[in-house]
């Protein structure tokens, strides 16, 4: 006979990251925080100086011997945690990537016009994908789109560098550059 599962939730509880006041499962302690006299206490004792200040008592070393305890408001340490993280992501560089599509046999106007807006791409700082698209049988022009390219990246040399040189992949031929650092 098959033991048949719960139809419950397989998620488990969410736990919190650290371990609070009765939460701290050790005998003894070492007590940190502002206001506290630091040192070794029983837990009990530890405890009572966190519940005197109205403040939690939060492990913050529990792998430590003994392990490390802090008198602190939890509340407001995980809220400052938060905003500190979210602060970090926004600073966090977004890579912007801007694509330009050419035909084999692109004319020198249509040339002169995507390069400009390539040019645009890379001062604001976005990567450049440019690519020469082949339809159908004009894949037999593989040297003219390779050419294209290149005459692309040198035109764009003093505003951004290659990071990827022409490369054919199915009917794309692609090529990557990366704006260049401005101080």
């Amino acid at each position: 006979m098959h033991k048949r599962r719960s139809r419950g939730s397989f998620r488990e509880p969410k736990k919190d990251e650290h371990n609070i006041n009765d939460k701290i499962r050790a005998k003894e302690v070492r007590l940190v925080g502002d206001n506290v006299e630091m040192g070794i206490y029983p837990v009990k004792e530890a405890l009572a100086i966190a519940k005197e200040q109205e403040l939690d008592l939060v492990e913050i070393s529990p792998n430590a011997n003994p392990p490390v305890v802090k008198v602190m408001d939890y509340k407001k340490f995980l809220y400052e945690q938060k905003k500190r993280d979210k602060a970090l992501k926004a600073k966090a560089t977004k890579v912007i990537i801007k694509e330009i599509r050419f035909g084999p046999n692109t004319d020198d106007h249509d040339y002169e016009f995507k390069k400009n807006h390539a040019i645009k791409f890379l001062k604001d700082g976005a990567k450049l994908k440019a690519y020469v698209f082949f339809k159908g049988r004009s894949i037999v022009f593989k040297d003219q789109g390779e050419i294209l390219l290149l005459r692309l990246a040198q035109d764009l040399e003093e505003y951004g560098k290659v990071e990827q040189m022409p490369k054919l992949e199915g009917k794309r031929m692609n090529m990557f550059i990366a704006p260049k650092k401005t101080k």
